[in-house]
């Protein structure tokens, strides 16, 4: 394979395990159908060190793993967060050697107490290569 064609071969693998990363991560929320959230999933999409930011006119909300997981475990899994989802609409990945940045548009659906609600947002997130693979190593999101 030619050093172009090889270069393009290791991007395109790079792009798939970015976007696998991307689906475990919005999956791991689901709990449609009764089925429990895969919220360990999160801890196995970034590194031990990740930032995710909530980004609110008030301010952003800064949060490492444990104070993100806490809470929605919470909601997923005592009756207050019911047939949950919430799915990627559209993307645009830019890989850079080790490093890469991917901007998402999503949708999300689900009963809060019971109410029925849809809505969406946009996530922008950074990856880094790591010797395991491609991890998360930050997310900032805004709901529209």
């Amino acid at each position: 394979m030619s050093g172009h064609g090889a270069e393009q071969a290791a991007e395109a693998a790079a792009k798939a395990e970015l976007d696998a990363l991307m689906g475990s991560f919005m999956d791991a929320f689901t709990n449609t159908g009764g089925r429990p959230p895969r919220l360990h999933a999160v801890r196995e999409v970034f590194i031990p060190q990740g930032l995710i930011i909530m980004n609110l006119p008030e301010g952003p909300v800064v949060y490492d793993l444990d104070t993100f997981l806490a809470p929605r475990q919470a909601l997923l899994t005592d009756g207050t967060l019911t047939e949950f989802s919430e799915w990627e609409t559209a993307e645009r990945t830019e890989i850079f050697g080790s490093v890469a940045h991917r901007y998402s548009a999503y949708g999300k659906s689900g009963r809060r107490e019971g109410t029925w609600f849809e809505g969406g947002g946009r996530k922008t997130t950074q990856f880094v290569r790591t010797p395991e693979g491609w991890r998360m190593s930050a997310m900032a999101w805004t709901d529209a």
